[in-house]
């Protein structure tokens, strides 16, 4: 598939991973379309990419009437061939601890982002992807969702995260079989340690230490780093129903 010319809705796009998959993404001649809870930032990342180039939507992954409106963005612009799924969060909480059981309304919140909203922009853009003409490759598009190496090694406090992500995981084939005959390719991408804001916010020594517990290369790793792999998947028509471990070779501790 060629990235130039076609339209990509990036979620979590205004700021983070998402923020370096639009930027790729512009760069190699895409339209983007930037869906974000945090509207001043996805407003000025997209005046900076340029108006002819990208799109702001504010959107509530977890919301269908969002959902819509960000694809219906997507298509006015044109040829919508591909979602990049980067929104979500990640409290921490442990089963039990000193303020008691974890909170349910909490756990519920965690899965709804990052699950059931990955889930539905994937329907909701898929839908809209049915209607396109073939590529020369007969795609119709091409759907990459954010897991995290917590669904294969979820630390302590981390029980509501790893669960919402390992259904990311868990649903990435079932859906590349649903969606075979319609040309729609669907991917996931699993990240190990990477510096965005979320860990930004982390202490510089506790930052240090989880970039020291990284294999190889002993970085973190940066939006640029993810950028690449979509890019990769987008471009390379065999990539489909696998999830990806972008973490340079780390296996999570319990802490």
């Amino acid at each position: 598939m060629e990235i130039a010319g076609k339209v990509f809705i990036v979620t979590g796009g205004a700021s983070g991973l998402g923020e370096g998959t639009a930027r790729m993404l512009v760069r190699e001649g895409a339209k983007v379309v930037i869906a974000d809870l945090a509207e001043e930032r996805g407003q000025a990342l997209a005046a900076e990419l340029g108006t002819e180039a990208a799109a702001f939507v504010r959107c509530d992954v977890s919301q269908e009437a969002d959902g819509q409106a960000v694809v219906a963005k997507a298509t006015s612009m044109g040829k919508l061939m591909g979602l990049v799924n980067c929104a979500g969060i990640a409290p921490a909480a442990k089963t039990v601890g000193k303020e008691g059981a974890h909170g349910l309304g909490l756990f519920a919140k965690v899965i709804t982002v990052n699950l059931i909203g990955s889930f539905n922009m994937i329907r909701l853009t898929a839908e809209a992807m049915c209607k396109n003409e073939a590529e020369a490759t007969g795609e119709r598009g091409v759907l990459i969702s954010t897991a995290s190496v917590a669904a294969y090694d979820g630390q302590i406090g981390q029980a509501a995260y790893a669960a919402s992500k390992g259904g990311v995981v868990g649903m990435t084939l079932p859906i590349a079989r649903d969606l075979a005959r319609n040309g729609i390719r669907n991917m996931t991408i699993a990240p190990g340690i990477f510096g965005t804001p979320m860990l930004f916010g982390m202490p510089q020594d506790v930052q240090d230490a989880l970039a020291a517990g990284v294999p190889f290369p002993s970085r973190l790793g940066k939006p640029e780093d993810y950028a690449k792999l979509v890019h990769q998947i987008i471009t390379n028509d065999m990539l489909n129903g696998e999830v990806i471990r972008l973490d340079g070779a780390i296996r999570l501790a319990p802490r």
